[in-house]
C-alpha cells in the first residue's frame, strides 16, 4: 500500500507539473464554455489499458464503446466522437493522456482509466480542469472523493465483495479461509481490506494472509503453506493474470476448494488462461450475460455480431452503458461541448436502464445498482445459487 501510495504521489506531482506547463493553472482548459449540439459532435476521451499485461480489460471497454459509439450516433439525439489514449497501464501514461485530452483535444467528457490507481493519478487533473470523467471499472475506495468532476459506474469493491462473501459462506459454510493479494496494486490492496471485513462481518477466521506483486508468475511458496492449513476456501484480490496462474498452481498441488475473487476475477481472460483450474472461482458482478432480459439479448447479440462472435464481458458492458449516460447527459444538458452543464447533467442521472441493469448516480457519484454472484463452472460464468 506504501509503495502504491509513493506512487500516487508521484504521478499528483507530475501531473501539477504538466497542467502548468499546459498553462491550464487552476481554471478550466480552453474548450468552449458553451454550445448546442447543433455546433457539431461532442468530443469525449477514453483513456485505457490496451497494451500490456492487463490489455483484455481495455481492449473489452474499447469495443464495448464504440459498439454503444454507432448506436448512439445513428438515433441521431446527440453525435459523439471518441478518441483514444493507451494508458498502457501505467500511472504516468494515464497522467500524460487525460492531459492531452483535456487541453490539446479540448474534449468534453472523458472515461477511464482503466485501473484505479490510473484514476487515483490522473482524476484530478480532469476534475481541476473542470472537466467530467467517469471510470468504469474503478472499483477501489475513494474513487469519487477526488473531486466533484469524478464519476465511476463501476460498483465499488465495498459493494460487490460482501456480495460475493457472503453467498459464499453461505453456499460453502466456511468457516476459515486463507485470502492473497497483490501489495502493490493500490485497487488490490483496496479490495483485500474489503474482503478482510467482509470476512470478519461474517464470523469467518482467517488463517493466513499472502501477498505477492503484480507480474509475479510463482505463487509455489503462498500457496503450500495455505495448503498445509486446509482453508475452506481462498480469497484473492488481483488481476486477471496473477489471479489465473494462482488457480493453476493451487488446483496442481491438491488445493481444490472455492477461489472467492474481486473485480480482477470478471474477465473471461481469467478462465482463458487457468483453463479447467478455474472452475469454482467466485465472483461478484453487476454484468451477467445469461439473464432472461431483452436488452442484455439484443446487446449480447449485437456484440457478438460486431466482434466476431465474442460474448461481452464485465468490462465491456459497464464501457457500453457509461458512453449511453453521457448521451443521455448531453442530451439534457443542450450542449456538446459545455464541461460544466454536462457534470452538472451527469449528476442527476436516476433511473437509468443500461444492459448492466437499473442504475443511478447518489451524492457522491457513486452508482446505485444490484450484483449478481457468479461461479466458474464448466469454463463459463454462470449465476451461483
Amino acid at each position: 500500500m506504501k509503495k502504491g501510495l509513493t506512487k500516487w504521489f508521484t504521478g499528483m506531482v507530475i501531473g501539477s507539473l504538466l497542467l502548468t506547463t499546459a498553462g491550464c493553472g487552476g481554471g478550466s482548459a480552453p474548450a468552449a464554455s458553451s454550445g448546442s449540439q447543433t455546433g457539431g459532435a461532442a468530443k469525449i476521451g477514453v483513456v485505457s489499458y490496451l497494451t500490456g499485461g492487463g490489455a483484455a480489460y481495455g481492449q473489452s471497454q474499447k469495443e464495448g464503446l464504440e459498439l454503444a459509439k454507432d448506436e448512439i450516433n445513428a438515433q441521431g439525439k446527440v453525435k459523439i466522437d471518441l478518441i483514444f489514449e493507451d494508458s498502457r497501464g501505467n500511472n504516468n501514461e494515464a497522467i500524460n493522456a487525460v492531459n492531452k485530452l483535456v487541453n490539446k483535444d479540448n474534449v468534453v467528457g472523458i472515461i477511464g482509466p482503466t485501473l484505479s490507481g490510473e484514476m487515483f493519478a490522473a482524476g484530478p487533473i480532469a476534475n481541476q480542469a473542470g472537466v467530467p470523467i467517469m471510470g468504469t471499472s474503478t472499483t477501489a475506495e475513494g474513487i469519487t472523493e477526488l473531486g466533484d468532476f469524478v464519476f465511476r459506474n463501476a460498483l465499488p469493491e465495498s459493494s460487490a465483495v460482501p456480495q460475493a462473501v457472503k453467498k459464499s459462506v453461505e453456499k460453502y459454510s466456511l468457516k476459515k479461509v486463507a485470502v492473497m493479494y497483490s501489495s502493490n496494486n493500490d485497487w488490490a490492496v483496496s479490495g483485500y481490506k474489503t474482503m478482510e471485513k467482509a470476512l470478519k462481518d461474517n464470523g469467518v477466521e482467517i488463517l493466513a494472509t499472502e501477498t505477492f506483486a503484480d507480474k509475479d508468475t510463482d505463487f509455489s511458496a503462498q500457496l503450500t503453506k495455505i495448503a498445509a492449513l486446509k482453508p475452506d476456501a481462498v480469497m484473492v484480490s488481483s488481476l486477471y493474470q496473477e489471479a489465473a496462474l494462482v488457480l493453476k498452481k493451487a488446483r496442481e498441488i491438491g488445493i481444490t476448494v472455492p477461489f472467492v475473487g474481486t473485480n480482477g476475477f470478471n474477465s473471461p481472460e481469467l478462465i482463458k488462461i487457468a483453463g479447467k483450474a478455474a472452475d469454482g472461482a467466485v465472483v461478484a458482478s453487476p454484468w451477467y450475460p445469461g439473464k432472461e432480459n431483452d436488452k442484455i439479448k439484443k446487446f449480447v447479440a449485437d456484440y457478438k455480431a460486431k466482434y466476431n462472435n465474442k460474448v461481452p464481458d464485465q468490462f465491456a458492458a459497464q464501457s457500453y452503458d457509461a458512453l449511453y449516460i453521457y448521451a443521455s447527459a448531453l442530451e439534457k444538458a443542450g450542449s456538446t461541448t459545455d464541461r460544466k452543464k454536462l457534470r452538472d447533467s451527469l449528476a442527476t442521472i436516476k433511473d437509468f436502464q443500461g444492459v448492466t441493469g437499473k442504475f443511478a448516480f447518489d451524492d457522491k457519484r457513486n452508482p446505485l445498482m444490484d450484483a449478481t454472484v457468479l461461479i466458474v463452472k464448466d469454463g463459463q460464468f454462470t449465476e451461483l445459487k
